[in-house]
């Protein structure tokens, strides 16, 4: 038996507010029986906030364009064997280095998994609620080339990824850039 009516349930879609919904409709009367109505508000709205809080990450790591989107700080392999330390990557878990506007580089051979790192922090930093995006570095150049060619592309172009609190370019520098790609990366660093 549903806890309300039809006509509230399209009044709560209406509002946008499917999450709230989907939480009373999930919770068990069995569970809740006996609880004050403070209560089992109290659970729906904790359980509508994770729905919601959860769809809110999951779109932010759908939109950060991630090599790896199932990376994770907290199942990297052979960390000691690979040179990290577990207390590096702890703080920078806690994304306080994006705060404090640093920058991140990891440094290491082809197939040492910096990538995987680099993902693995951008995702973290969805789960913070940050905004963050990973590109190539030829891509990136690539993009740049096309926006120089566009009128107000420079500007549209250092605009757009200057907007991520976070922007893990992945194959950094493996080409000696030109003068104009040296000059945009020097002003995308300083936005």
């Amino acid at each position: 038996m549903s806890v309300i009516d039809n006509d509230t349930k399209r009044k709560l879609r209406e509002m946008g507010a499917t999450a709230l919904l989907d939480a009373i409709d999930a919770q068990d009367e069995a569970h809740v029986l006996g609880m004050s109505f403070q209560e089992r508000l109290q659970l729906i709205v904790d359980e509508a906030h994770s729905i919601f809080n959860h769809g809110k990450v999951e779109g932010l790591i759908r939109r950060a364009g991630l090599r790896y989107p199932g990376a994770d700080l907290r199942r990297l392999d052979l960390v000691e064997e690979r040179g990290l330390n577990r207390n590096v990557i702890a703080q920078l878990a806690t994304c306080s280095f994006i705060q404090r506007q640093q920058n991140v580089v990891f440094q290491g051979f082809t197939g040492s998994g910096k990538s995987y790192l680099g993902c693995a922090l951008a995702k973290q930093a969805c789960q913070h609620r940050l905004r963050a995006h990973y590109i190539r570095m030829p891509d990136l150049e690539e993009a740049w080339a096309l926006a120089k060619d566009k009128p107000q592309g420079q500007t549209k172009f250092l605009r757009k990824y200057s907007t991520f609190s976070l922007l893990v370019i992945d194959e950094w520098l493996l080409d000696h850039p030109d003068e104009g790609m040296r000059s945009m990366l020097l002003e995308l660093l300083e936005r």
